[in-house]
C-alpha cells in the first residue's frame, strides 16, 4: 500500500471513530501506524486456523496464500496476496473495502482483529 493511501485509510478509520466511538477502529489505527517492517503478516492456513465459519476479520498488514481455508469469512486487510484471494473467494469468503466493512459494521461488533 502507498503511503497516502495508508493515510487516506488510516483518516476513515479516525473518522468512523469519531462518529462511533468503538475501540476496534483505535485498535486498527494503532497496528496502521507501525512501521511497515513491524506490520503483520498472517497466512490463508492460519486463518483457517484461528476463525470460525463466517467470521469477520481485520488483518491490518498482508494476507499471503500458504495453507488452505474451507470456510467462508469476510476479510479487510492491508494487503493480500493473488494466491491468497483466490483461495478465500473460492471458499465462499469476501474481501470488503475499508468503506464497505465500517458501513456494514460501524459498531465493530462481531469484528475481530487477526495478525
Amino acid at each position: 500500500m502507498f503511503p497516502d493511501t495508508l493515510s487516506n485509510t488510516i483518516w476513515t478509520l479516525r473518522n468512523a471513530l469519531k462518529k462511533n466511538k468503538v475501540p476496534i477502529w483505535k485498535a486498527v489505527i494503532r497496528e496502521l501506524s507501525r512501521s511497515r517492517s513491524n506490520r503483520r503478516e498472517v497466512n490463508v492456513g492460519q486463518l483457517a486456523h484461528v476463525t470460525k465459519d463466517k467470521e469477520v476479520v481485520i488483518v491490518p498488514g498482508k494476507i499471503l496464500g500458504s495453507g488452505e481455508i474451507s470456510h467462508k469469512l469476510t476479510v479487510w486487510c492491508i494487503n493480500i496476496s493473488e494466491v491468497a484471494t483466490k483461495k478465500i473467494l473460492d471458499a465462499g469468503g469476501k474481501i470488503l473495502p475499508l468503506d464497505s466493512l465500517i458501513k456494514k459494521y460501524p459498531d465493530g461488533k462481531g469484528v475481530r482483529i487477526i495478525g
